[in-house]
């Protein structure tokens, strides 16, 4: 459900955008270009701030902007690059074409993030580390613990013990 269109007290629109105000930025930039997006809608005859109408042009209005859904080599990618270069989601773009930066994170934070998330919990869950544990006659000690406890040697009595460390 989208909200109902409304106008500010400055008489700038707000809200969801009209097949008819799409229609109209289309044609003044495809004509004239972009060269200055804060009076941009006051010649195309639009009663939005520039703000607004720049993100609707680059997120959904370019001509060169895919839409619709994404095939699993572009899934891949964006995994792979998002392990690469963390939300860089410009970075990433750059190398889906078609695609915008705002879409790619849409898309990260409702399906694929869920997705690694899960790969991700259970390999931890495999992984073992060692630590030292030096017990209170001076003897040395070599186990295993759960990742995210210390990697220090600990005194065997300490509150940070294995026998503390168990859930």
């Amino acid at each position: 459900m989208v909200r109902a269109p409304y106008f500010d007290k400055n008489g700038l629109k707000k809200g969801a955008w009209s097949q008819e105000e799409d229609d109209k930025l289309r044609a003044y930039v495809l004509r004239y270009g972009h060269w200055n997006w804060r009076a941009l809608p006051t010649f195309a005859g639009l009663a939005r701030c520039g703000k607004s109408c720049r993100l609707r042009w680059l997120n959904y209005l370019r001509p060169d902007v895919k839409h619709g859904n994404y095939t699993k080599k572009e899934d891949g990618l964006i995994i792979k690059l998002h392990k690469q270069f963390g939300n860089k989601w410009s970075r990433i773009a750059a190398e889906l074409p078609g695609r915008s930066d705002n879409d790619i994170k849409n898309h990260w934070h409702t399906h694929l993030k869920k997705r690694t998330e899960k790969g991700q919990s259970s390999s931890r869950l495999k992984e073992t580390f060692q630590y030292e544990v030096i017990s209170q006659n001076g003897d040395l000690k070599v186990e295993s613990f759960v990742p995210n406890t210390p990697s220090y040697p600990i005194l065997e009595n300490s509150p940070l013990s294995q026998s503390y460390l168990l859930v």
